[in-house]
């Protein structure tokens, strides 16, 4: 099995700064990748960026040229800078990754909230 801690939400002012991390630990061989998802309330799950063990990453249009997701390997952990924050970032974010034990399997963290006021 797999386990996601997660931390680093908080409230931001719009134009802060906030850094979540998630750290991965238990049986697994890989992590071909790690990623952030987010969700408001009264909308969908949406991704927000993934990165590969390879380093290829990936983003939401919003929040290009703001957020930017990096990974530690050693640590089997994985950060989400977010930068220049607006209130529609206010979500619950989940750390997500998909993890190589006996089968390539997707595993969810609990989420941690983040709050931009405005």
């Amino acid at each position: 099995q797999v386990q996601l801690v997660e931390s680093g939400g908080g409230l931001a002012h719009t134009g802060g700064s906030l850094r979540l991390s998630c750290s991965a630990s238990g049986s697994f061989s890989s992590i071909p990748v790690m990623g952030w998802y987010r969700q408001a309330p009264g909308k969908q799950r949406e991704l927000v960026a993934t990165i590969t063990s390879g380093g290829t990453t990936n983003y939401l249009d919003s929040v290009k040229g703001r957020f930017t997701i990096s990974r530690d390997s050693t640590k089997n952990t994985v950060y989400l800078q977010m930068n220049s924050l607006k209130p529609d970032d206010t979500a619950l974010y989940y750390c997500n990754v998909e993890a190589v034990t006996y089968y390539r399997g997707s595993y969810w963290g609990q989420g941690t909230q983040v709050t931009v006021s405005s």
